[in-house]
């Protein structure tokens, strides 16, 4: 049995008392929990305050979205799980979404918001943002929670953490009612029920059967391929992987967020030759990617399908830490159950001195692909089309990256996205974030924050102006933390281009276009943050360089061509009207 306990006034020097406030602050810290990502607000608010003054750095945003965003790729870009502080009811609603994209992507990340009182909430009788926050969260995370006495604090942010870490990781919800952090308890008691969690993501070595029958497999290869998804790179099996590749010679292939695990330079990568390699490759190894829509599902034209169902008829080995990820769209031929680091390194040990190398000629038919495309791409960076177009501004945002390759590379947008991930080559691992599985607009600040509190190196967020509408307010978040933040803004006055007509013919203008030549820069300049006007790429590069060199908040607004873009970037196929069109014409 629990009860509410006698008030903090009431210790004594003899029997010192702590709080709910207190507990939670010393449960995170206890397991290396020392930043949190929030907005005040009732019945948080005192908690920041606390947190701040016991030590910890409280990042305080604009809109929850954002600081759950930054949560959640805080946990992937350290491997602890990122902690995001709501209020109730329409905050836990605005941070929830960041919360479930977490959990799409794996990234390990604990909501705690503040809520109503269960005794009102179940009868509901109408209390301030009455809401079942626990019911609500269960459906869209990997684990919820729910602490309503004191002395349960350490178990409840123990197992938030361990749940969000082990296996594959995901965002966890905990839910603090108001009057839990009132509750008062012997400060003794107290540590004592605090808990530091051991071991929570243990290695998982795979079973010796299934590698030998990923190492035959992938023997008997004459096309093989290696495809890493940011899974690798959470996984930090860094030389594990490079190893991997380079040991077997075998092209490899990262899906956005792995560029950088091994250089996009590589010889061995295939990042150029993406359409070539899918349809051709006759064994794939999966290490940390996922057979979703990215990679078509693994079948269809993509993969050398007849049509969009059909399978190419590639075998795969598949690494991932959960087994019913197996079998999930096609036939895995070898699933290889574990952690990354474990499977890779199983791999390597089974192939002994005699290992062969990737056929020749296979090698060299992507060398000769990935060679061609990268000519072509030369070509078409090197002119200067006026104004600019995503070709000539991110020709220079590929110089600067080349030339400070520990900077942050953060990227959304529709054509913003998929020219960037093209053109923009990365260097060392987790140096890119973007809009990962589910593809979502708005990450970008959010993500941006997090990444210049958690590594401490510049950050570059390359936005669309669409994307970067969702969050744009942030940039006051960026100013007043003086953090080392360079926001560009490819702007080309609206969603995919600026130069859709209203179909009516009414004043309005169409749903698709922006004010024209919007003066973005401006407003970065109202929080004391260095804006720039950007024309040209003279002007683009010298903004960026001075940005990279002062560590100043700044903000680009880099016009573009208002006809540059596609719709819907490179998932024109997913657009219901196009959808309709093609099958018209088949």
């Amino acid at each position: 049995m629990s009860a509410i306990l006698a008030p903090v006034a009431a210790a004594t020097e003899e029997s010192p008392m702590t709080d709910g406030f207190h507990l939670v602050i010393d449960a995170l810290k206890l397991n290396g929990i020392t930043t949190l990502y929030g907005l005040p607000g009732i019945p948080i608010t005192d908690l920041t305050r606390k947190a701040q003054g016991e030590g910890m750095r409280v990042i305080s945003f604009r809109h929850e979205q954002n600081a759950g965003n930054a949560a959640a790729i805080a946990g992937f870009l350290t491997g602890k799980p990122g902690v995001c502080l709501t209020v109730s009811a329409p905050g836990f609603l605005n941070g929830l979404t960041a919360l479930a994209n977490a959990t799409i992507n794996c990234f390990p990340m604990i909501l705690i918001s503040g809520s109503s009182e269960r005794e009102i909430v179940d009868l509901q009788q109408g209390d301030y943002e009455e809401m079942d926050q626990l019911a609500i969260a269960r459906t869209l995370c990997k684990a919820a929670f729910r602490v309503l006495h004191a002395e349960d604090i350490g178990v409840g942010i123990a197992r938030a953490i361990r749940s969000a870490v082990s296996g594959r990781p995901g965002g966890v919800y905990l839910d603090l009612p108001a009057k839990l952090f009132a509750q008062t308890m012997d400060a003794a008691a107290g540590r004592r029920s605090l808990i530091e969690v051991v071991d929570p993501a243990p290695l998982q070595i795979p079973a010796s059967e299934a590698v030998q029958r990923a190492l035959d497999l992938l023997k008997s290869a004459k096309k093989p391929l290696i495809l890493l998804g940011k899974g690798a790179a959470y996984a930090r099996a860094d030389a594990e992987v490079r190893a991997l590749v380079e040991r077997t010679g075998i092209p490899y292939l990262p899906m956005s967020m792995a560029k950088g695990l091994l250089p996009d330079t590589h010889e061995l990568s295939a990042s150029a030759a993406r359409s070539f390699v899918l349809p051709e490759a006759d064994v794939v190894l999966l290490v940390g990617a996922r057979l979703n829509w990215l990679l078509s599902h693994g079948k269809g034209k993509t993969w050398g399908g007849k049509d969009a169902k059909a399978w190419g008829g590639q075998k795969f080995i598949q690494i991932d830490i959960s087994p019913t990820e197996a079998d999930s769209n096609v036939r895995i031929d070898a699933p290889l159950v574990g952690d990354i680091g474990s499977c890779v390194s199983a791999l390597l040990a089974g192939m002994g001195a005699d290992w062969p190398r990737a056929p020749a000629d296979w090698v060299q038919a992507v060398a000769e692909r990935r060679n061609k495309n990268v000519a072509k791409m030369a070509d078409t960076l090197a002119k200067d089309p006026k104004p600019m177009n995503f070709h000539s501004a991110l020709n220079v945002v590929r110089d600067i990256v080349k030339a400070n390759p520990d900077a942050m590379l953060v990227n959304e947008g529709a054509n913003a996205l998929d020219f960037t991930r093209a053109i923009v080559d990365m260097y060392k691992p987790r140096k890119r974030i973007d809009v990962g599985t589910w593809g979502v607009m708005g990450i970008g600040m959010g993500f941006a924050v997090a990444a210049a509190v958690e590594i401490g190196q510049p950050v570059i967020a390359i936005e669309g102006d669409s994307a970067f509408g969702f969050s744009g307010m942030e940039v006051e978040t960026i100013c007043r933390y003086q953090l080392p933040v360079c926001v560009v803004i490819l702007n080309n006055n609206g969603v995919y281009r600026g130069t859709d007509k209203n179909l009516g013919g009414g004043s309005d203008v169409a749903p698709t276009v922006f004010v024209k030549d919007a003066r973005y820069e401006k407003l970065i300049e109202a929080f004391g943050g260095v804006g720039v006007y950007a024309t040209t790429p003279a002007e683009l590069r010298q903004g960026m360089e001075q940005a990279i060199r002062s560590r100043k908040p700044t903000l680009i607004n880099a016009i573009i061509d208002e006809t540059a873009g596609t719709e819907s970037g490179r998932i024109t196929n997913l657009n219901p009207q196009r959808q309709a069109a093609a099958s018209s014409s088949a």
